[in-house]
Formats: structure tokens, sequence, C-alpha cells
């Protein structure tokens, strides 16, 4: 059996305050330690815009609960760029930026693509190659979000199987729905929530909790809703979490 983390993209959003996620008045430095006690996981999206200090991840470490599990999305300027087998440098400062100081809560890394990246077999081969399976003694696991049709291809899984690179799987989005199991893990990001109390209907909860529990039967599994209904998306992670009790 494999472990399920399930959570939300980050967790500064004015949406969720005032009663929608946190409860009335609790200050903002506390919302870290409120959403690691309602939820199992958590995408770090900042990590994607700029730059966190190394005491920030060490923050982040002690503020929430010895089994919580942080994802952190990679920077843009790996991969945001025409030739992705340029970006070892960037690569080396992101994964050099602190990241490690999670130690045994960090999660995979989402390395995401441009919407108009195109599968180049050689280029992606050769980016997959910069990415180490350690950091300062720190093992580390890699996902790809790969958002162009392209990547739908048994070339592209193959490539990330051979390095245990999971491919990223959209749910419910306008991006393409890549279900290739490739790695030792697997990560889900669905984006269909609606102004409904818990997100999702009942049927699109029973759905993905469905998805969530075949996975877990022999993998990890890190779980994140995002996008949709920003608003909804903590209650959809939470009713998933119930089910999945």
């Amino acid at each position: 059996m494999g472990r399920i983390h399930i959570g939300i993209g980050g967790w500064n959003f004015p949406e969720w305050r005032n009663g929608v996620f946190y409860p009335e008045g609790l200050p903002q430095r506390r919302e870290l330690e409120f959403a690691s006690r309602a939820l199992t996981s958590i995408e770090i999206n900042a990590t994607y815009y700029g730059s966190q200090k190394p005491e920030s991840f060490q923050k982040w470490h002690d503020e929430t609960p010895d089994d919580f599990i942080f994802a952190v999305k990679a920077s843009r300027f790996a991969t945001n760029r025409r030739v992705l087998a340029e970006a070892a440098e960037s690569i080396r400062r992101f994964l050099g930026s602190g990241i490690t100081r999670l130690a045994g809560k960090l999660g995979p890394i989402n390395w995401q693509f441009a919407e108009t990246k195109a599968f180049d077999p050689a280029d992606f081969a050769a980016f997959l190659n910069l990415l180490p399976d350690e950091q300062d003694g720190t093992p580390l696991r890699h996902a790809i979000e790969a958002r162009h049709d392209s990547f739908a291809t048994p070339a592209a899984a193959d490539l990330c199987r051979a390095r245990n690179i999971a491919l990223i799987r959209s749910g419910d989005s306008k991006f393409p729905e890549i279900d290739a199991e490739t790695a030792d893990f697997a990560y889900l990001r669905i984006m269909g929530t609606d102004d409904l109390p818990e997100g999702y209907d009942e049927a699109g909860l029973a759905r993905w909790t469905e998805n969530a529990r075949t996975i877990g039967r022999t993998r990890d599994l890190y779980l994140y809703v995002i996008s949709g209904t920003k608003r909804r998306n903590p209650a959809a992670a939470q009713a998933l979490i119930a089910r999945l009790a």
C-alpha cells in the first residue's frame, strides 16, 4: 500500500479567510499551522515565481506536523524556456535554494512546462538527465507537468519511466489528462471545483476518491485541488480526505 497525501496549492489566499476555510480572526501568520492540520499536504507555489530563503523552508518545516508533506513547484526559470537542455544552471540554483530544509517533509518537485512547450524527445531526455536523484543528501522525487497534447505519447512516458520520474496527471482541466504510470509514485492535480459546499458534487468526489484509492493500492499519491473555483478547493480536499479515511 502507498501513502495518499491530499491538499491544495499554497495557503495564503484571501478567498479562504473569514470562515470559508480559515476561522474568523485567525492571524495570517498561523494559516499554515491551521492548513497543515486540516490537510495532509500542500503544493508550494511561491517557489515557481521566485527564490525563497532557506530560513523560510525551515520555518515551514517547523510549523507543520511530523507526517505533513510539501510538494514544491520548481522555478519557472528552469522550465519556461525554448531549449530545456540549457536549464542546468537554473536547476542548480533552484535545488540549492534551501528546499532540503524541509527534510523528511519534502515531497515531489513539480517541473511545470509552459502550455506551448511541445514534446521534443531529445530535448526532453536531456532535461530529465539534468534532474539529480538527491540534493544535500536528501533523496528527490521529480514530476513533470507537461501541458501540451504532444506529451500524451508512449515515448514521453518511456523517458520518464527510465528515470522513475512521474508524469503529472491533470484532471478536469483544459490540459491533456496523461494517465501513465511512470514512477513509484503518482502526482495528480484536479482543477474542476465549482461553487459547491464541497467543491465537487457527490459524483465528482466519488470519482476522484476511487481514483485515489486505486492508485494508493500500489504507489504513493500526491493529489492537489488546484484552480477551478479556488475558494472551494480546501473543502474539496477535506472531503476527499474524509472519504478515504
